[in-house]
């Protein structure tokens, strides 16, 4: 049986383990937001970066892409996803169903926010998301460069995000 992932951020565009199938998909249930602070890989525990994450909600979706793991690959990309997106346990590892472009209904391990987690800044408006992006750096670099990649490759794979749009543009302006 394949063992899929579902990505939403980061995992677009540096996904870090063998992919052997790539499908657009969607996840019911879940949006896709700025809704976490980072404080390890795109800011600081003193100046925290803001990293997308999957916060729950009714009546929404969240459209990335369900990335099947390569063949014989299965216990090393879960423990690497583990230790690259569970780091400060801000994330729940949930197996979700996606439904994929071609109608297929997958099911994919997925990392959604905890709520009740002191990482979680749901609901923050986006003018503040702007201008913490803008200035925070991190471990992996800064935040500018994870947004800009971000939406960058939901625009390459025909996806749109008005709210990443919306930040991209607004970001760049603060930036310059």
């Amino acid at each position: 049986m394949t063992m899929w992932v579902f990505g939403y951020g980061s995992l677009l565009w540096n996904p870090g383990f063998e992919v052997a199938e790539q499908v657009i998909g969607q996840l019911d249930g879940y949006a896709r937001s700025f809704c976490m602070r980072s404080i390890h890989h795109r800011g600081t525990e003193e100046e925290p970066g803001l990293v997308l994450a999957l916060d729950e909600a009714s009546d929404v979706s969240c459209q990335g892409v369900a990335l099947a793991v390569a063949s014989g690959q299965e216990a090393e990309t879960l423990a690497y996803l583990r230790e690259r997106e569970l780091i400060s346990s801000a994330y729940l590892e949930k197996n979700l169903t996606v439904r994929l472009a071609d109608g297929r209904d997958v099911i994919a391990v997925t990392y959604v926010i905890d709520e009740s987690h002191d990482q979680y800044c749901g609901g923050m408006p986006l003018e503040e998301q702007a201008h913490i992006i803008a200035k925070a750096v991190g471990g992996r670099g800064p935040n500018t460069e994870y947004l800009y990649n971000t939406a960058d490759h939901l625009t390459q794979i025909g996806l749109h995000d008005p709210d990443l749009a919306w930040l991209t543009e607004r970001v760049r302006v603060l930036s310059a």
